[in-house]
């Protein structure tokens, strides 16, 4: 088992996907073996063109007959990378993320440093005009989320030097053995609050999430969820559901900041 299998959603995504793509395959990176691609709407022409080209890595593109959820795409594309024979490393992606050189050696270094316990690592996300995005958050609970909406309120919760209790999943590199410890993503979670409930029952399970600085890749965040009423409404019930979840009430409760905690997929 080696390399690092890449995942990536499109939902009618055809001209990021590309550019995706075209990036992943200048980086010339040994280690990345695989991309999956699941088009989660019908996209017969871009899934035309991308088989009119050779790539660097296998690339191997998921049609799906009826739309699913963001962590049910991502655990799809992790069983198919087991049976395609498992990659070490699986890397969930955004289609719209822009790379700013090769982050995945950075990355996989800092995940193959010695230390058992790190389960994901993490780029750095910078918007287009250069500014850090927010991608590192604190547990989002009902206050929290209230005064994020006040006038004046800080653009980032987490600052240098802090500890986040999750990260957004626009960019991770997870350990196949951390991510199947948990059983992937919830697939409860059509969208919105997957990945603040993916990083939580990887903590909680003695798994610990790890920054790497020279790692750095760009990410304008749509915020759909504050114009579009379908998305404003799938967030909510998300939130809904991480506030019942056990995992949520047990890392509120502090029960597992710096220590295995219990079975975590048993904590949905």
């Amino acid at each position: 088992m080696n390399g690092i299998c890449v995942s990536i959603i499109s939902h009618r995504h055809g001209g990021d996907v590309v550019r995706l793509l075209d990036e992943l395959a200048s980086l010339d990176e040994p280690e990345l073996r695989r991309v999956i691609l699941t088009l989660n709407l019908p996209e017969d022409e871009l899934a035309a063109k991308l088989r009119q080209r050779a790539w660097p890595f296998e690339l191997e593109t998921v049609e799906n007959a009826a739309p699913k959820g963001f962590g049910a795409n991502h655990n799809q594309a992790f069983a198919l990378d087991a049976r395609r024979g498992a990659s070490e490393y699986f890397a969930v992606v955004n289609p719209d993320i822009r790379l700013r050189g090769n982050p995945f050696g950075a990355l996989t270094r800092r995940l193959a440093s010695g230390d058992a316990r790190l389960g994901v690592s993490y780029p750095v996300q910078m918007a287009e005009d250069g500014r850090r995005q927010d991608h590192e958050r604190l547990l989002p609970t009902p206050l929290r989320l209230a005064r994020r909406y006040l006038p004046g309120a800080p653009r980032r919760e987490v600052h240098t030097g802090d500890r986040p209790d999750w990260v957004n999943a626009a960019f991770l590199l997870l350990r196949r053995e951390a991510y199947a410890s948990v059983g992937g993503f919830d697939d409860a979670y059509h969208m919105y609050c997957e990945d603040v409930d993916l990083c939580l029952r990887l903590q909680l399970a003695g798994w610990q999430l790890a920054r790497v600085d020279e790692a750095v890749v760009v990410h304008d965040a749509q915020r759909a969820s504050r114009r579009h009423p379908q998305h404003l409404g799938w967030h909510v019930r998300s939130l809904l559901r991480l506030w019942r979840s056990r995992a949520w009430r047990a890392w509120r409760a502090g029960l597992a900041r710096d220590s295995v905690f219990v079975d975590s997929t048993d904590l949905r």
